[in-house]
Order: structure tokens, then C-alpha cells, then sequence
């Protein structure tokens, strides 16, 4: 791909990932239930480990950014493109019909002593403890590790394997969100597989 249509993906990958979190923003504030409250022994004894917030936050953005590496024509940026707005609409009917949140004491008043929990706490100033099933984080990892398969191999899964591991040990999510949001980037990519085959 020539240098010129890279960045024109660059910049409407950008844009897109911005305009995607509006969706995500305001199904934060228009759920047509009152959000559930799972209540596992297991999610109990996750530890919380600040520190994955690096691997939530600032790993994920890149990586999604990487795909743009891999296209080749304009064509596969806009079904590739498709096939992430499909996950969104997806990700937006759980939100909307099925909300769930995590519990408040999950994110209990602290001092914010280091530079992980200070950065965590910035997260969750816009992140709200709804919108928590599917993991979104996980099911976009999950969709971008499979466009990058071809590409990268098996070694393209450590991508929604790490941010997996980032949802729970932040207490951004329980354990069962991050299976379930694995299986929605996949239904998402089948779909995109099938407009590729058509």
C-alpha cells in the first residue's frame, strides 16, 4: 500500500475508534434495565493488581492501529472497517438490553498512591462500572488478533489474551466478560469472513 493511503486509514482509523467510544459513552447513560450485579466466589479471588491498567490502556489503541499495517487495497480497509462497526452494534445491544455493571466496591474511594492506580482512576472517570458484559475491550482484541492472524500467526492471540488478563486484574470486569467478549469479536469476524467470500 502506498504511503498516502496509509495514512489516510491511519486517520480514519482514528477516527473511527473516537466516534465508536461515543456509542459506548451513551449507552453508559441509556440502558432500558437497571443494570444487573454478577456475584461470582471466583471474581472474589482475582487479585487487583493496578499495574494491568498499562496493558488495558496503552497497549490497546496501538495495536488496533497495527491492522492498517497488514491491508493491502482500499477495499479490505472498508470491510475490515465493516467488520468492527458490525462489533460495535453488537456490543451496543448487550449494553442497552442486557446491562451490567460491577460491584461499587470494586472501585472503593483510595489515595491513589501510585502512578498505576492514579492512571486507573483517570480511566475510570470516563469508564463507567456499567457497559461490563462482553468485555468491549476483549471482543475488539479478539477481532483485531484474528484480522492480524494471516499476518503474525498464533502469536497475534497474546493481544486478547494480555487484555483479557488487564479486564480482571484492574476489577474492570468480571471473569465471565472476558470469554463471552472473546466469542463476540469471533461472530463479528465470521461475518466479516462471509462479505470476503461473497
Amino acid at each position: 500500500m502506498i504511503l498516502s493511503n496509509y495514512v489516510v486509514n491511519l486517520t480514519l482509523s482514528g477516527v473511527l475508534i473516537v466516534g465508536a467510544y461515543q456509542f459506548y459513552f451513551w449507552c453508559q447513560r441509556n440502558v432500558l434495565f437497571e443494570p444487573r450485579v454478577f456475584r461470582s466466589p471466583v471474581d472474589d479471588r482475582i487479585p487487583y493488581v493496578p499495574a494491568w491498567v498499562w496493558i488495558y490502556s496503552l497497549l490497546y489503541y496501538p495495536a488496533i492501529l497495527y491492522v492498517n499495517d497488514v491491508l493491502k487495497s482500499a477495499e479490505q480497509f472498508t470491510r475490515v472497517a465493516f467488520s468492527y462497526l458490525l462489533l460495535l452494534a453488537l456490543q451496543a445491544l448487550f449494553f442497552i438490553v442486557f446491562p451490567v455493571r460491577t460491584p461499587h466496591h470494586w472501585r472503593p474511594a483510595k489515595k491513589h498512591s501510585g502512578y498505576s492506580e492514579r492512571f486507573l482512576a483517570f480511566v475510570q472517570r470516563y469508564d463507567a462500572p456499567t457497559n461490563s458484559f462482553p468485555s468491549m475491550h476483549t471482543s475488539v482484541a479478539m477481532l483485531t488478533a484474528l484480522h492480524l492472524y494471516p499476518h503474525s500467526g498464533p502469536l497475534a492471540f497474546a493481544f486478547p489474551l494480555l487484555i483479557g488478563l488487564s479486564c480482571v486484574f484492574t476489577k474492570q470486569h468480571y471473569l465471565v466478560d472476558v470469554p463471552a467478549g472473546a466469542a463476540l469479536g469471533w461472530a463479528a469476524y465470521r461475518v466479516f469472513q462471509s462479505t470476503v467470500a461473497s
